[in-house]
């Protein structure tokens, strides 16, 4: 069986990741990971540990999929380093596609208010930290562009994607130790 490949769409929540992904292959967004938690009362100390396995088992889950077979896009923001590093540890550089998805701050606040389902000022916390690795195969801009151009756009790009990718670069820099794939790490394309 054939692995599929992984495109990354990082960005700030509102910008437009899930939607500049959505025509391209199969869809994972981490939104639905935390959805499917059981709903309880959560003592707040407790909170970190149980988002951190959230996103964990998100990360195993992706490479999972693209290790059956699945071409996979992946919504995921990138917020934190260690999810970076995670990634980074678990699959394989150079079959990882990875896109910045970019918005305007203004943008951003105008989408916030208009869907009313997400903290105002969520996306201006992580508007920074997003894109702090700094190092894409391709980015795209959803404040003027819209989902669909992206992903045309994206799927163009595919074909004659850089070596070394982004990826490959980024974890020659943040995890030099990782020379090959580590044991758990999933062939993606």
């Amino acid at each position: 069986m054939n692995a599929g490949h992984l495109t990354g769409h990082t960005g700030p929540p509102t910008a437009g990741p899930a939607r500049t992904s959505a025509p391209l292959s199969f869809h994972l967004p981490v939104d639905a990971f935390h959805a499917m938690r059981t709903r309880r009362e959560v003592d707040p100390e407790e909170l970190p540990a149980i988002l951190r396995r959230t996103w964990m088992g998100f990360h195993r889950a992706v490479a999972g999929m693209a290790a059956a077979g699945n071409h996979v896009v992946v919504d995921h923001v990138l917020s934190e380093e260690w999810r970076l590093l995670d990634c980074l540890e678990l699959f394989t550089a150079e079959d990882v596609v990875l896109v910045g998805v970019h918005c305007s701050l203004d943008e951003l606040h105008r989408r916030e208010r208009a869907r009313g389902d997400r903290l105002e000022g969520l996306a201006a916390r992580q508007f920074e930290r997003v894109h702090a690795h700094g190092l894409y195969d391709i980015e795209c801009d959803t404040t003027s562009t819209s989902p669909l151009d992206c992903a045309r756009r994206i799927s163009a790009f595919l074909p004659r994607r850089p070596t070394p990718t982004a990826f490959e670069q980024l974890r020659a820099k943040l995890r030099p130790d990782l020379t090959a794939p580590g044991p758990e790490a999933v062939r993606l394309y």
